[in-house]
């Protein structure tokens, strides 16, 4: 009976444990707080304000420590501060600023938690002053993209990295012919 048991549990084990015997991964592949799946309802949110309310109320609640989920949450506060009536737009702002203070300092090294930090702020007026890491993750980003495969970013966030840097003249044109010869 010991010998069955033990074989069952060591039978389970692994697929608990996910390969090599590690932990499981906090976000599970069927969570709605997947990496593809969070990068494509922030791409629609920043284009439509009912997919911003959707995006809102998916990250509204959530209350992990996932320094990526709570760097998407920090983006949707944002959104939702874009469509907020004008009394509510700077408190939306400011708990955004708050949530992604939460998510770098949990991951600062997170190259798409500072590229998302980086997208919001770089659009917010100056005379908010909530603006204060716009060079230092711009920097980053730019040292991260021109790194990359080795930048810890997957291809999908690498090429929206690169696009919205060269895109919106982020960075010199010198800077954007060596992020062209990046291969993603």
């Amino acid at each position: 009976m010991k010998r069955l048991l033990v074989f069952a549990l060591l039978s389970v084990l692994p697929a608990a444990c996910g390969a090599a015997g590690r932990p499981p991964l906090p976000i599970s592949s069927m969570s709605p707080y997947q990496p593809a799946a969070l990068r494509r309802h922030y791409e629609d949110a920043a284009a439509d304000k009912q997919a911003g309310e959707k995006f809102y109320n998916l990250l509204r609640e959530y209350a992990g420590q996932d320094a990526l989920v709570l760097g998407y949450k920090a983006a949707s506060e944002a959104i939702k501060a874009r469509d907020a009536s004008m009394l509510n737009k700077l408190t939306y702002v400011q708990q955004a600023a708050r949530t992604f203070d939460q998510a770098v300092s949990l991951d600062a090294d997170n190259a798409e938690i500072r590229f998302l930090r980086f997208s919001v702020e770089s659009n917010l007026p100056p005379f908010l002053g909530l603006s204060k890491h716009v060079e230092q993750d711009k920097s980053f980003l730019l040292n991260a993209a021109l790194q990359h495969p080795g930048s810890g970013m997957d291809a999908q966030a690498f090429e929206t990295v690169r696009g919205f840097l060269v895109g919106r003249g982020h960075v010199s044109d010198d800077d954007a012919q060596r992020l062209a010869r990046v291969k993603g």
